[in-house]
């Protein structure tokens, strides 16, 4: 005698090819939207998914309901320590809407962020927040041209035709310039963040520009990228620090170089503070735990992580709204790095 399968308490994809009267992969083809089905076979699938309740992923709920609930987050982890407080504030906002937040790694290359952002969209997310990888316009190019909700977040770009939320970043870092030139230093040095990124272009001329309001000039040579990680900022220092007339202040563009930049100066027996000054751009939370405490310019992490959530969901409710740039000003916190 065959004893009948005990159906489980939970529908499953099978559950719902018997009811169909279809093949399991045809319901896989469905929910995953793999393959194309005809009209009737899929109208059948849906059915069957609303009548059992089946909802063995967000996938198969979003197919009755029309939504998923959930954006993804195309970041690169790895860059800046900074990242990891603005997603706390984005998976904050994105729950207090009622939205689950996907997080995927870019590893900062535009191969895998374009892998990583069609990976996302197969997972039926109503929109996408992505901090783009250096040269990363086709990717950019692909998500406006298919209508898909984006906005770009810290990097930023001169385009108008995509939402996108940020620091401002060349007045800002023109402040840090001019502090350290009104406290009498002539040699600035500027440790930049990675080629390729409009924040590290922004800052770079923030630079420049505080340079000429103190009254200094440019000097290449006082410019060395650090490539936005600890390495390159140590790496950077060293190379300064080599110069005939080396710098008596610097100007250090995010905080995963500035950690370098400690370790390095610490190596030389650089007294930060007294003989020579720092400041910051980012403001981690150990920025006032180190001694001296860091003269930096922080983000407004909280407000941008906000704002990127609310005009992504503006953008899914309304997809045709104009598109914004929103640009949050960053506060000084004024320690003792900079020798003051």
């Amino acid at each position: 005698m065959t004893v009948p399968q005990q159906k489980t308490a939970r529908p499953t994809q099978r559950d719902i090819a018997e009811l169909a009267g279809v093949s399991i992969t045809t319901v896989s083809h469905v929910v995953n939207g793999t393959r194309a089905v005809a009209p009737e076979t899929k109208a059948a699938v849906l059915a069957a998914v609303e009548k059992t309740g089946y909802t063995g992923d967000a996938i198969a709920r979003s197919l009755v309901t029309g939504g998923t609930r959930s954006i993804g987050v195309a970041i690169s982890l790895l860059a800046n320590p900074y990242f990891a407080a603005l997603m706390q504030a984005v998976e904050r906002e994105a729950a207090s809407a009622g939205y689950t937040v996907l997080l995927a790694d870019t590893h900062d290359t535009v191969a895998t962020e374009q892998d990583t952002v069609r990976t996302l969209r197969s997972r039926r997310v109503e929109g996408l927040l992505l901090t783009p990888a250096p040269g990363d316009g086709p990717v950019i190019n692909e998500l406006v041209s298919l209508g898909v909700p984006v906005v770009l977040v810290d990097r930023l770009t001169t385009r108008t035709d995509v939402d996108q939320v940020g620091a401002e970043n060349i007045q800002s870092t023109s402040a840090l310039t001019e502090h350290l030139a009104s406290l009498g230093h002539r040699r600035i040095g500027l440790v930049s963040g990675a080629p390729g990124l409009s924040t590290s272009e922004e800052r770079t001329l923030g630079y420049r520009l505080g340079l000429g309001r103190g009254g200094l000039s440019w000097s290449p040579e006082l410019v060395v990228t650090g490539h936005s990680s600890k390495d390159g900022g140590a790496a950077a220092l060293r190379e300064l620090m080599e110069l005939s007339e080396p710098p008596t202040g610097l100007v250090v563009a995010n905080d995963a170089m500035m950690v370098g930049v400690l370790h390095e100066a610490r190596r030389r027996g650089l007294r930060v503070g007294r003989e020579f000054a720092v400041a910051g751009y980012d403001d981690a939370e150990w920025a006032d735990l180190v001694d001296p405490p860091l003269t930096t310019m922080a983000q407004p992490t909280e407000e941008i992580g906000r704002q990127a959530v609310r005009l992504l969901l503006a953008r899914i409710t309304n997809p045709d709204r104009p598109a914004e740039t929103v640009r949050l000003p960053p506060h000084l916190m004024h320690r003792h790095s900079c020798g003051c």
